[in-house]
């Protein structure tokens, strides 16, 4: 029971940052132990298992998908997506500096952990490093689309955020401010409960996740160290979006009007600024940056001591 509810509070990490526009669950299952583990469980969602569990076998189904992992693994993350969205919104209504602060640490600190677990740094596992990290910085400077409310494209919405959600480094909600659908899909409709926008993405989330994860366990096992050193650079790449000091870029139409939906402005994106004075604010994102670097050593300490 107390590893279950180890891995629920890991779920609740990952659902944590998937919420968060820049930081990666995947990021969180990899630098809490448990990613190889469940990208292996839910690739074994294949014909074997849907053979053990119509004919009934329901023992054999669960060891064989690892079922009670991905239980406990999936409670944490609904539970932080549903219960956070509602806090994070306000958070970063009214903190903004001190949460991009927190998670510019976490990702900061996390590039050095994900890194040291690359065996040999080979020639090809520099140059995936380096792909790894460019890819990265060109997706975080592209111009975001605008609100799509189509059924197909909310399909695609939840492919593309469900795989860059499980890989480290890239943000399932970046992602779905680049396709335009951030505000819709990660605090509209989960907030409001509105299956209209959420089954679609839903449906193409699963397709996703199920198709994804062949590919990842395959290439993980065939070339280990080269996925974790592309994995290590794409963290790397996105550590700027995180940066803490942001600008707020409201969606406009074409007279330069901003657009509402329920009064409230539209977010397109977020542009990197500098602070214009040095002052507590200041010092108070440092030290939650320090938090953040301090929380990732901390598990990294509590994983070596088990």
């Amino acid at each position: 029971m107390k590893n279950y509810i180890i891995l629920i509070f890991k779920g609740i990490g990952m659902g944590a940052a998937n919420v968060i526009p820049g930081v990666s669950g995947g990021t969180i299952a990899l630098i809490t132990g448990i990613f190889e583990r469940l990208i292996n469980a839910i690739k074994s969602i294949n014909l074997t298992a849907l053979k053990f569990l119509f004919t009934g076998k329901f023992k054999e189904f669960a060891k064989h998908i690892d079922l009670y992992f991905l239980i406990a693994v999936f409670f944490g993350i609904i539970i932080a997506i549903v219960s956070l969205a509602k806090l994070f919104d306000f958070l970063f209504t009214n903190y903004p500096v001190y949460i991009w602060a927190y998670f510019f640490g976490l990702v900061l600190a996390s590039v050095y952990f994900v890194g040291k677990t690359v065996s040999k740094w080979t020639i090809s596992v520099i140059i995936t490093f380096v792909i790894g990290t460019f890819v990265a910085i060109i997706i975080s400077v592209l111009n975001p689309a605008t609100e799509n409310t189509g059924f197909i494209y909310l399909m695609l919405c939840g492919v593309a955020a469900i795989c860059s959600m499980i890989l480290p480094g890239l943000s399932g909600s970046f992602i779905l401010i680049l396709m335009g659908n951030y505000q819709l899909v990660a605090i509209d409709a989960i907030n409001e409960r509105n299956m209209q926008i959420l089954l679609p993405v839903l449906i193409g989330a699963i397709v996703g996740l199920l198709a994804f994860s062949h590919f990842l366990s395959w290439i993980f096992k065939k070339f280990r160290n080269e996925t974790i050193s592309l994995l290590t650079g794409f963290i790397l790449g996105s550590v700027s979006v995180l940066w803490p000091w942001q600008k707020i870029i409201y969606l406009k139409n074409a007279s330069e009007e901003l657009i509402l939906k329920k009064g409230e402005p539209i977010v397109e994106s977020y542009k990197r600024i500098m602070p214009e004075t040095f002052n507590t604010e200041v010092i108070l994102a440092v030290v939650f940056v320090l938090i953040g670097i301090i929380s990732i050593w901390a598990i990294e300490k509590t994983a070596k001591t088990k």
